[in-house]
């Protein structure tokens, strides 16, 4: 017979603080009966001097001292997992909402998760495939890494996160891959479309969804993550499933954490987030890797918002400590039209050399990338150069690389939201694009791929998306 309590010290927000407890841990769940015959549920958040501070999922309104009853579980929040979840949508309270019969679990586990052991990780290092050549081409996901995506208010994220979800893909057909979604604290516009979007192209039936609404209760954005999380370790270690976790947007999930720091009155650091942002994000972004011995992975791409586009905010800060790189997403870009606005120059895959060349993706791909990425870069520095000095202090190679660095936004970077390029297709883009420039100028390539791949670009395909012609002695 679990032990009711009736006293209430104090009631803060959506806090309870309870005292004279006995035998309550740490994240365990708690039942609130009001006198009305109303349920609600909770969670312990601290446990000090036989006190109590019980998290109240639905909030403390219309909660008084003399009216509630509170019942600890002696179990923290659990979710009930089963090969059948695939193709199922929860909502931050891991219930289906999608009209579908209940799931039967053939087991229940702790959303908290157990930390895996550093000597028992496997080394990341196969390619997972997008079908967005800015990623898969220059910044390219392996199985078991972290990329975030770093994006902003009004930048199309939700659209990328959807198409990745949709298109990503192991290359080995006969490997188990699925997708875990999750979204919090997002308006019901946007759950609608992710929602139409899975199961207008059939993404569904290899994905597991959790939707958390902007009204939901705070603690549940604390808790979909690690719901998906925990989802995404059953499939990937006991199913052995590749797994592609996306979780939009952790700006969301961090002010949900600012908000109940807040609450406990905790002293705060950055930016008024708690001075434990770091660890507990850690928690989330270090369940994502491969296990020796385990067939399956998880992979995980997290998308935040900065704040005013700022790289700085402690939640980008942050999460770039924790992870193996950032896909950038530009505003510029965003404004002229290119889609997916990713801007490849700070963005960065640093494992990407593991996922990458013979027998992964084709021989010739790291030195595509570095040759575009060189060409790029400085096609992008000429034009700052030009805005200082004027068009006329540029020689015709500055020429050259400013009109090369349009070309690669309009030919390589833009591409349709249902666009799905195989890495193969990236890469011959890749060489397309290349053959505006001389052979001399391809210094970063060994002369074996050039004389494999290279062709000069007729002057049909240039005119095509710049709408001028290429000079006659260019590939001199």
């Amino acid at each position: 017979m679990l032990k009711e309590y009736l006293n209430i010290q104090d009631i803060i927000g959506p806090l309870i603080l309870l005292q004279e407890v006995e035998g309550v841990t740490y994240g365990e769940l708690a039942e609130i009966k009001l006198s009305s015959g109303e349920m609600r549920r909770g969670r312990v958040l601290e446990i000090t001097d036989r006190r109590a501070l019980v998290q109240v999922f639905e909030g403390t309104r219309g909660i008084a001292r003399d009216n509630v009853k509170i019942k600890f579980l002696g179990k923290g929040m659990e979710i009930g997992v089963s090969p059948d979840i695939i193709g199922r949508i929860f909502n931050g309270a891991g219930k289906t909402i999608d009209g579908g019969p209940p799931v039967i679990p053939v087991k229940y586990l702790n959303i908290n998760g157990n930390p895996i052991n550093p000597c028992a990780r496997d080394y990341p290092k196969e390619f997972i495939q997008t079908g967005i050549s800015s990623i898969d081409g220059m910044n390219s996901l392996v199985r078991g890494q972290k990329l975030p995506i770093f994006s902003g208010a009004g930048l199309p994220h939700a659209k990328i996160a959807a198409q990745i979800a949709r298109q990503a893909r192991v290359l080995q057909s006969d490997e188990k891959f699925a997708v875990v979604f999750a979204a919090m604290g997002v308006t019901f516009e946007e759950a609608n479309y992710f929602i139409t979007d899975f199961k207008r192209t059939g993404a569904i039936e290899r994905a597991v969804l959790f939707i958390n609404l902007a009204d939901d209760p705070t603690i549940e954005r604390i808790a979909v993550p690690r719901m998906a999380l925990t989802v995404a370790e059953y499939l990937a270690y006991e199913e052995d499933a590749h797994i592609l976790v996306i979780l939009t947007d952790m700006t969301n999930y961090c002010e949900a954490l600012r908000e109940i720091s807040a609450a406990r009155k905790e002293v705060p650091a950055r930016r008024g987030y708690p001075g434990y942002l770091y660890t507990d994000l850690a928690t989330l972004y270090e369940r994502a890797g491969r296990i020796k011995g385990k067939k399956g992975s998880i992979t995980q791409i997290p998308i935040l918002t900065m704040p005013e586009d700022d790289k700085t905010h402690p939640i980008p800060d942050l999460t770039g400590y924790i992870t193996e790189g950032q896909l950038i997403l530009s505003r510029l870009l965003h404004m002229q039209g290119i889609y997916p606005p990713i801007d490849v120059l700070p963005s960065l895959s640093r494992l990407k050399d593991k996922g990458i060349g013979k027998d992964k993706t084709r021989e010739d791909h790291a030195d595509v990338v570095n040759q575009l990425y060189a060409a790029y870069a400085r096609g992008k520095n000429v034009k700052e150069l030009a805005v200082v000095l004027g068009e006329s202090a540029l020689t015709p190679t500055d020429v050259q690389y400013i009109k090369f660095s349009d070309l690669f936004e309009k030919m390589f970077l833009l591409q349709g939201v249902e666009e799905n390029r195989a890495i193969e297709e990236t890469l011959n883009l890749g060489w397309k694009i290349l053959g505006f420039l001389p052979k001399t100028e391809l210094k970063r390539i060994k002369p074996v791929y050039i004389e494999k791949y290279y062709k000069p670009l007729p002057s049909e395909e240039y005119f095509k998306f710049t709408g001028t012609q290429i000079s006659t002695d260019m590939h001199r």
